[in-house]
């Protein structure tokens, strides 16, 4: 059936004030890893813009009228100490949204086994009324309440790898039993949540902290729990929050990954969603070296090509 990859050149239209990590410079490295004739059985297409109806699935009228309000025609506008808007942010956000829901839709009517999503900014650290760590909106609990409420689903997964805890998909999925969320990451390291006693409102979520300095192994051991108890909740969709700042390479954290374990990962999470009859539709969050995010992002996108067949 394939892998869908979805992207849009607004995406380089998103500006970061000189120096700042969230750069265009990484989705220039995601395309040129997928430009690679392994890539060549991607099928590519355009993110659509999505409608603002879209955003308040997750985010408050007065959130979204205020990041509207605040988009400027040049130079940059700060909503926090490191998240900023420039002329085409706006856009960019509403595209990052588009591409997650368009595939959701195409997955769901099975047009696809799984997809990526390569946009910027991220999402999963914007909380309900709060733009944080780069990230406007929450891309991902926004399609995961569009499956749950247009599509009909009963039941969806969102795995979180980000080397980051992702406060804001945590907090704007704390209520919603119908979504199990879970998350690995670095801690201590910023945005300072995600214990293990963060448990959701009807105990569907899971927090996987790691220790500064650990590799491979820790990750296996952690994610085989997250995914077994994912299995038990048997998803009908399953949506990754694909960050690949868990590198060893990073500069804005200290785990020790390798590309292989993204790969085992993928595979991972792929093995959940085909035991459970679901389909995988994953997005960009970070990854802030350019040369490790490039070859990271290759080896999650090999693995959902391989299983995508």
């Amino acid at each position: 059936m394939g892998t869908l990859f979805y992207t849009h050149e607004a995406g380089l239209a998103h500006v970061m004030p000189p120096g700042h990590p969230e750069q265009v410079a990484r989705l220039e490295a995601v395309y040129a890893a997928l430009r690679a004739s392994e890539f060549d059985a991607l099928i590519r297409r355009p993110c659509p813009l999505a409608d603002l109806t879209e955003v308040l699935r997750c985010h408050a009228p007065a959130y979204l009228a205020k990041v509207q309000a605040a988009a400027p025609t040049q130079g940059w506008a700060q909503l926090d100490s490191d998240t900023f808007l420039s002329a085409g942010s706006l856009e960019a956000a509403l595209r990052a949204i588009g591409g997650v829901n368009a595939a959701v839709d195409a997955v769901l009517a099975g047009h696809a086994r799984n997809a990526f999503v390569a946009m910027r900014p991220p999402g999963h650290h914007a909380e309900s009324a709060t733009a944080m760590g780069f990230c406007l909106f929450g891309t991902i609990a926004i399609a995961a309440r569009r499956a749950l409420d247009q599509h009909g689903l009963a039941r969806v997964a969102v795995l979180d790898f980000d080397v980051h805890h992702g406060n804001g998909s945590q907090e704007l999925l704390w209520d919603e039993a119908r979504c199990f969320f879970a998350s690995s990451h670095q801690m201590p390291l910023y945005p300072g949540s995600g214990y293990a006693t963060e448990v959701g409102a009807h105990g569907q979520v899971v927090n996987a902290p790691l220790p500064p300095g650990s590799g491979g192994a820790e990750m296996r051991r952690a994610w085989e729990d997250i995914l077994a108890r994912a299995l038990a909740f048997r998803p009908q969709l399953v949506l990754a929050s694909a960050g690949f700042d868990a590198h060893r390479a990073d500069p804005l954290a200290g785990l020790n990954w390798r590309e292989a374990d993204f790969s085992w990962l993928t595979h991972a999470i792929c093995d959940l969603a085909e035991d459970c009859g679901a389909a995988v539709v994953s997005t960009l969050e970070g990854g802030y070296d350019l040369e490790a995010l490039g070859a990271s992002a290759a080896a999650h996108v090999a693995v959902l090509l391989e299983r995508g067949e």
